[in-house]
């Protein structure tokens, strides 16, 4: 069995071997969790009322309150590189220093929406409805605006009008984080037709991120304590923008187009995954 599933399985006598950096990565890791809900309780409950009492224009509001964010996530990001959790490194961060981008990426670990949305300026998200509930999450989602997910036409017209009014809007085609056997096999889950049925209709181009890990970390079916045996390096590639019209001829019925653009952008990703292979 390969190394790196043997630190995602119950433990073996390979797991029992805790050098000195795998214990303090555990440890980080916890630290890094803990201080990720306190900065989302004090930006909830001190940030964000000083926030809706300064600032009375909503759009001016919600941007400052995307600014924070951004910055919060960076500074996050830092502090997991600096204590030793995870390293990463950005290709082609160019090409998102822009605004009104539909970004579309892979989603091996629980993180990659923060490294992402760290990178953006102005970013939205699409976030599932628990989010709203979440006492950690409540208010950046809602100050933030970020779009609620749900069933019907408004969803895809809604992230149709975020990017429109300039706003970076990420989403991870496969709807959730990608299964482990799929991640071993650099492969992704079936994609969900949302994205692409917001770039037909809305006639956007996609900004396609490949992200990739040299070991599995944060994935659906790891806890946090369960460390992997080598510190993650993460490599996020930025590839040239999609345009949906190059790859399917815009005289094809809407419900055919999506259907197509999901199958092509299933295979971008996989052989992407494969060419791209992190090895650290």
């Amino acid at each position: 069995m390969p190394e790196r599933l043997l630190s995602m399985t119950a433990p073996t006598h390979a797991d029992s071997r805790f050098s000195p950096e795998r214990c303090w990565r555990i440890v980080a890791t916890g630290f890094c969790f803990a201080l990720f809900g306190f900065g989302g309780l004090l930006i909830l409950c001190l940030v964000f009322p000083l926030l809706r009492l300064l600032v009375w224009r909503r759009p001016l509001r919600q941007a400052t309150a995307r600014d924070i964010v951004h910055l919060s996530f960076r500074l996050f990001c830092k502090l997991m590189t600096t204590v030793g959790v995870i390293s990463y490194e950005v290709r082609g961060l160019e090409k998102l220093q822009r605004r009104g981008l539909l970004v579309v990426a892979n989603h091996p670990s629980l993180i990659d929406v923060v490294m992402l949305i760290s990178l953006l300026r102005q970013p939205d998200c699409v976030v599932k409805a628990t989010a709203w509930r979440n006492p950690f999450m409540l208010g950046p989602v809602s100050l933030c605006g970020f779009i609620r997910n749900q069933n019907g036409p408004q969803l895809v017209d809604d992230c149709i009008e975020s990017v429109r009014r300039g706003s970076n809007l990420i989403i991870f085609p496969e709807g959730t984080r990608t299964k482990l056997e799929a991640l071993l096999q650099r492969q992704v889950n079936p994609l969900q037709r949302g994205v692409a049925n917001i770039a037909t209709r809305g006639r956007i181009p996609l900004t396609p991120v490949v992200i990739t890990v040299s070991e599995p970390m944060l994935t659906k079916q790891q806890p946090w304590y369960n460390a992997p045996l080598r510190r993650p390096h993460f490599v996020l590639k930025v590839f040239n923008d999609i345009d949906p019209a190059h790859l399917v001829p815009t005289n094809t019925a809407p419900t055919l187009m999506a259907r197509v653009l999901t199958e092509r952008l299933s295979d971008f990703f996989t052989r992407e995954l494969k060419e791209n292979a992190c090895t650290d």
